[in-house]
């Protein structure tokens, strides 16, 4: 994504740097990120408003708009060419679809690329006979039923059709399609394809040809989302990769993984790795099982006494704990429930290897654990909003608005609260792949992160049964409550402290935590709840007591580099005169 040739001609330079990660991609973040600006709730054009910010980082397109800006392309290098359309077309093809490029190589050596792509720089007609002889059936065949490409090799209709039509169904190679007379490397032009090719194979060429556009054009790539049929074109605007495609899937540019903010491209592609390779499955046999003495197959022994009899064919009988055949056990070794060898061995530190072997992979599994569970709970939190979401909008909305009196426009807060829910649970979600991978080691941003993360599930936690439970009491209403005004200012305060509270963290996780210095190290250390107090959280997401645990630790560290909101309890910087998150002043 760092070649110049995929960028529009007048914003080569600014886009080189964007896509390089530069100083005009960190400027642009700075007016705000596309994923996370969801318009004010008192605001009749806020859809409006969102796609406007959405559209300064990217654009979506139709097939109708492929077209439109395909055929641009097209009459503006046949234009500064002066060739004809189906040249431009194939040069194009060529050189990706770079309008640029095909300037630059053109105006620098036109000789060079006339044979590269296949134009003899002057067409060669026919000879002018009655009859000419077809170069793939040797048929005598009139003039009129004879066609050349511009090189001027005679086929006739039948030849090209057929010819034409092989090539359109082994694939999209047939946009490279050239001469049939083996010596020959002149290019088969799209006009000829239309006026040879029979309908059903015109509009397959034609389907390659704007796959071709997408596919092979840097600037440009298909949603990832099945059945999609929409394109999206980045240009230059925000610092964030985020797409949020017409078909409502939202995915990143730079892996067409699924939208991650706050976690970068390469450690999405670690935490996918790891959830699907057997890694984890080998963890789990060694933390849990023990091979048989004999065959060596992996063991579980979940309940029981120690006499194991392993399945056939092997069937050796032998003790769980010291692995030794059973036939030299019994009463004197201690019975069926223990073992004297194994504790003797024990003392001596006979198992100290294996043991340590199983307690790692024990911990590593259950770590693994702890961190996977609350990513999937999450998610599918994310899809139930999604569900709960659609149902708003198709039947809900337009039943509050008869039950409550008022238009549905007038209704746009309850649709904002869940698109924020909805935003929140995807960001938290992602949230516990960071935290998987924050190294154990950095213990202040270990508790930092915990704490900011457990903060942002308490806030998402009020904004959820707000938008839920406090919305399902003013729906089951027979008459318009005079509470509804209550309930509106309630909600829309919550989506947009929710809100603000989410930016600020994953503004602060792109940057790597780096308000937590030495001081605040040293402050941090005090805490006393753990990172499963201060983060993990139960799949419910009732972690009130991690949340007054980790507020109250939080004030101790007021007097280092950081403070903590009295009203909405966000961690601020110590150089913030007022809250980043509500604006409340700090006394």
């Amino acid at each position: 994504m760092d070649s110049e040739d995929d960028m529009h001609d007048a914003n080569d330079s600014a886009e080189d740097d964007f896509y390089s990660g530069g100083e005009a991609g960190l400027a642009a973040s700075d007016d705000g990120d596309a994923d996370y600006d969801f318009a004010d709730h008192d605001s009749d054009d806020s859809a409006e408003l969102l796609s406007h910010r959405q559209q300064q980082s990217y654009c979506i397109l139709s097939d109708a708009g492929i077209k439109q800006r395909q055929g641009d392309d097209i009459n503006r290098v046949s234009t500064v060419l002066s060739i004809s359309k189906s040249e431009a077309c194939a040069l194009l093809r060529s050189y990706n679809w770079s309008v640029s490029k095909v300037h630059d190589e053109w105006f620098a050596d036109e000789e060079r690329v006339r044979k590269v792509v296949g134009f003899p720089e002057k067409r060669i007609e026919m000879p002018n006979d009655r009859e000419l002889t077809c170069g793939i059936c040797f048929e005598s065949c009139p003039y009129a039923s004879m066609s050349a490409a511009a090189c001027g090799h005679p086929f006739c209709s039948a030849c090209w059709r057929g010819y034409i039509s092989t090539a359109i169904n082994d694939g999209p190679g047939c946009l490279m399609l050239r001469c049939p007379d083996p010596s020959c490397a002149a290019a088969v032009g799209q006009n000829m394809i239309n006026s040879l090719a029979n309908e059903e194979d015109k509009e397959k060429y034609g389907r390659y040809l704007r796959r071709s556009y997408i596919e092979d054009n840097r600037k440009t790539k298909w949603c990832p989302a099945p059945g999609c049929e929409y394109a999206v074109e980045f240009v230059v605007g925000s610092g964030s990769y985020d797409v949020n495609c017409n078909c409502s899937y939202g995915f990143c540019w730079n892996c067409t993984e699924e939208a991650h903010r706050p976690v970068d491209c390469a450690t999405v592609s670690k935490w996918i790795l790891k959830n699907s390779a057997e890694s984890e499955n080998m963890n789990w046999i060694l933390a849990n099982s023990k091979p048989c003495p004999k065959c060596k197959r992996p063991i579980e022994k979940n309940q029981g006494c120690m006499h194991i009899t392993c399945t056939p064919p092997c069937k050796f009988e032998f003790c769980w704990l010291c692995l030794g055949s059973w036939s030299e056990h019994g009463e004197r070794t201690g019975g069926f429930y223990a073992c004297n060898r194994y504790e003797a061995a024990r003392q001596e530190g006979a198992y100290d290897e294996s043991e340590r072997r199983r307690e790692m992979a024990k911990n590593s599994l259950e770590r693994y654990t702890h961190y996977y569970e609350r990513w999937a709970a999450n998610q599918s939190s994310r899809h139930k909003a999604l569900g709960d979401l659609q149902s708003l909008q198709n039947d809900k909305l337009e039943k509050l608005s008869d039950i409550q009196s008022q238009p549905e426009s007038q209704l746009k807060f309850i649709i904002e609260a869940w698109l924020q829910i909805v935003e929140c649970r995807r960001v938290l979600k992602w949230t516990y792949a960071y935290g998987y991978y924050l190294p154990e080691h950095e213990h202040a941003k270990r508790q930092f992160f915990e704490y900011l993360q457990g903060e942002a599930e308490s806030g998402l936690e009020r904004l959820h049964q707000c938008a839920e439970k406090e919305l399902q009491i003013f729906l089951e209403a027979d008459s318009p409550s005079k509470d509804f005004n209550d309930f509106r200012t309630k909600l829309a305060g919550l989506t947009s402290v929710t809100r603000n509270y989410f930016e600020n963290l994953v503004r602060a996780l792109e940057t790597g935590l780096i308000d937590v210095g030495p001081s605040t190290s040293q402050s941090m250390s005090t805490k006393n709840t753990t990172s499963k107090n201060l983060g993990g959280k139960s799949k419910s997401g009732k972690n009130k007591t991690a949340s007054s645990k980790s507020g109250s630790s939080s004030r101790g560290v007021d007097d280092s580099n950081i403070w903590t909101c009295d009203q909405c309890t966000y961690v601020n910087p110590k150089s913030a005169k007022a809250c980043q998150a509500c604006d409340h002043q700090h006394r």
